[in-house]
């Protein structure tokens, strides 16, 4: 599988405040992540490209890095977006971030009304909510902030910020979310306390950390990616598919065990504990699903793999229900109302509802269709996906968009197609 999307950004975003060389290995080199790695490069900080999947980020330390002489341009990539003020909230310059028309939709107050409270002096468009946006950086203060919604991006830039700052930052979150930053964070040296709270919420601590050192970041396989290959495997008739060296962080499984409760046969091991993050195996086999719900306090565990799941729950019997996912609504679509779009291009029964769907399944399958994307990567793979269970194919609008997250996609669908003996 290509490297984890997530970690990636994290890994070049740390490395480049670390003392010294950091090497990463399995970078994903997508379309995301490149504009990282351009945006760091843009801070000062030099990257080496030994080659597609191995880095080394000369980190500068925080008070190496350096005005970037431009706007940086984040593309598509969400993460860079929310998580660079962070690292440039404690710099005395000014940083300016802008992107494409996607990214410039993306509600921002939620990072900078926290950061201004820190210290930091932070604008944007409508009124501070909106893209294009600047930080000038300050000295900044500890503080406790409650997020009104699950987001790990935006827990991931006020920690990044908390490094910075003194005192201690906490950062109290409704529900546990994908904790990538925070192991990397231990991997460089910092202190972090982490805490389950009464209410269901975690609490996450950090405080300031001078000298980050990361010398070494392995990147397991993307799951999110992986993904769409196992519930490929579980709808194509007499399938099965094994994914290797794909990361199992227990924040970022949750799709396995619903497509566990849904009946599917999927089988899970761990090779190694790895540097930072789990990793090991992951198998499917074709299954007869049943539909299940997922409750809102699931939804963090799988909000990227929420489109391919509706694909599965299109092809089982029942009703299956999501609730608690409008943060759907604020991707690079609006996936609530394009995925239940693209299901119904397919003939499947879909209910769109304020923050999730009711989606009454057909395990027979479907004929074909002709399915839109809106340039969403997620959704050309869940169209992909949808034409190989399908009888007579289908037509996806964009899969050029897969680049964001998995290059090379069609191509590895091609590969196991091929071997498999399918037309």
């Amino acid at each position: 599988m290509p490297g984890d999307k997530s970690i990636s950004h994290r890994a070049l975003l740390l490395g480049a405040v670390s003392r010294g060389p950091a090497v990463v290995r399995g970078f994903l080199p997508s379309a995301d992540t490149l504009a990282t790695l351009e945006a760091v490069r843009a801070l000062g900080v030099d990257v080496e490209v030994r080659d597609s999947s191995e880095l080394v980020v000369h980190g500068v330390g925080w008070e190496g890095l350096s005005e970037p002489e431009d706007v940086i341009d984040v593309r598509n990539a969400g993460t860079l977006l929310r998580l660079l003020p962070g690292l440039v909230a404690g710099r005395p310059f000014l940083t300016v971030l802008t992107g494409d028309a996607s990214i410039r939709k993306r509600p921002m107050a939620r990072v900078l009304e926290p950061l201004s409270a820190m210290g930091a002096c932070a604008w944007g468009r409508g009124g501070g909510s909106l893209a294009p946006i600047g930080i000038k950086g300050g000295r900044l203060r500890g503080l406790t902030h409650r997020l009104p919604v699950a987001s790990a991006q935006v827990k991931s830039c006020l920690l990044l910020a908390g490094l910075q700052a003194d005192g201690v930052t906490e950062v109290i979150e409704p529900a546990a979310t994908r904790d990538h930053t925070e192991r990397m964070i231990l991997a460089a040296g910092g202190h972090l306390e982490r805490r389950e709270l009464d209410d269901g919420g975690v609490s996450v601590s950090v405080s300031r950390l001078d000298r980050p050192s990361l010398e070494m970041i392995e990147i397991p396989g993307d799951i999110s990616s992986a993904a769409f290959l196992l519930v490929a495997a579980l709808l194509v008739p007499n399938s099965e598919v094994t994914v290797e060296g794909v990361g199992l962080n227990p924040t970022r499984t949750g799709l396995v065990e619903v497509l566990r409760r849904m009946g599917a046969e999927v089988t899970v091991e761990q090779d190694h504990p790895g540097s930072v993050e789990p990793c090991g195996r992951i198998v499917a086999r074709t299954s007869e699903l049943r539909a299940v719900d997922v409750e809102p306090s699931e939804v963090p565990r799988l909000i990227d793999e929420l489109p391919i799941w509706a694909l599965a729950a299109a092809h089982a019997q029942g009703i299956s229900r999501l609730r608690g996912a409008r943060e759907l609504r604020m991707k690079e679509s609006d996936r609530l109302a394009a995925v239940a779009e693209l299901l119904r291009a397919l003939g499947v029964d879909v209910r769109d509802v304020t923050d999730g769907w009711d989606i009454r399944g057909v395990p027979s399958g479907w004929a074909g269709g002709v399915v839109r994307t809106h340039g969403d990567h997620r959704l050309a793979m869940v169209g992909a996906v949808a034409g190989l269970a399908s009888r007579e194919g289908v037509v996806v609008d964009d899969v050029e968009c897969t680049a964001v997250s998995f290059p090379g996609f069609a191509a590895t669908i091609d590969l196991l197609r091929a071997f498999g003996g399918t037309a």
